[in-house]
């Protein structure tokens, strides 16, 4: 059965250039789901599990406010908020999937469709390791072909070794064969990290599952694990911590196209 839902397989790449040089690069898997698939349970493949414990599992409550309440009303909710309609449209999540029951989604990206098909517009998800979440929701232009080259003020604290006062610069490739999300953040006009996924498009069957449990052991483990030793390297080559201040007031930062 053909889905829209799918697994794209790739890597991340992170690249800091400002104070000191420091890069990183690890295989990952993400998944893209589409919402009306996940309810109508439409190919859903038996190895991820659906809201229970498995070998690889997917939760809601995983995603936006953590409350468990409908996916869908919750994006369209903070799109009507903006001014955005999409009428009913394909919502789909890009995201990783919990392994052995942990989870943890730096970034997980919504692509929120009109009925035509058209990307109305993009709410980037953003978790940092002290479980806190800030959102950036960004209307895409009407007719945009190409990479969406997008911008918001950064708004969360994330990592302990960078400032609040930047932007991000986001240009992503919508899913397709491929798929690509690129956040470089900047000072003013000079550029401090770039980080960014790019992955190849892939059934979401058990199958393709099992390969890339077995060639991406313990994903989401490694991901966190990945973000401490970066951590301890960036200290050693004398990174500044910056002390966390309070959340954001509010849960979504609007952006602009750029």
């Amino acid at each position: 059965m053909t889905t829209t839902s799918a697994l794209y397989v790739g890597e991340v790449v992170h690249q800091r250039t400002r104070t000191f040089a420091h890069r990183l690069r690890y295989r990952v898997f993400m998944l893209l789901l589409d919402l009306d698939e996940v309810e109508a349970r439409k190919g859903w493949p038996r190895l991820l599990a659906r809201g229970r414990f498995g070998l690889m599992s997917w939760r809601a409550a995983d995603h936006g406010d953590r409350s468990g309440r409908p996916l869908r009303t919750q994006v369209e909710g903070r799109l009507a908020e903006a001014g955005i309609d999409v009428d009913g449209g394909p919502i789909r999540l890009l995201t990783m999937p919990r392994i052995l029951g942990y989870g943890f989604n730096p970034i997980s990206v919504w692509f929120c469709h009109r009925r035509d098909g058209e990307i109305a517009a993009l709410l980037y998800e953003v978790t940092n390791t002290f479980k806190e979440r800030h959102s950036y929701l960004i209307a895409v232009p009407g007719g945009e072909t190409g990479p969406l080259r997008q911008t918001a003020e950064k708004s969360l604290f994330v990592s302990p070794f960078m400032d609040m006062g930047l932007t991000y610069d986001f240009t992503v490739n919508p899913p397709g064969e491929v798929v690509s999300v690129v956040v470089a953040a900047r000072r003013g006009e000079t550029p401090v990290l770039t980080a960014s996924f790019a992955g190849r498009r892939r059934p979401l069957t058990d199958a393709q599952l099992a390969r890339a449990f077995v060639t991406h052991p313990l994903l989401s483990w490694k991901v966190m694990a990945g973000i401490h030793w970066e951590a301890l390297k960036v200290m050693l080559k004398g990174a500044r911590y910056r002390d966390r201040g309070p959340a954001p007031k509010l849960p979504v930062t609007v952006g602009r196209a750029r």
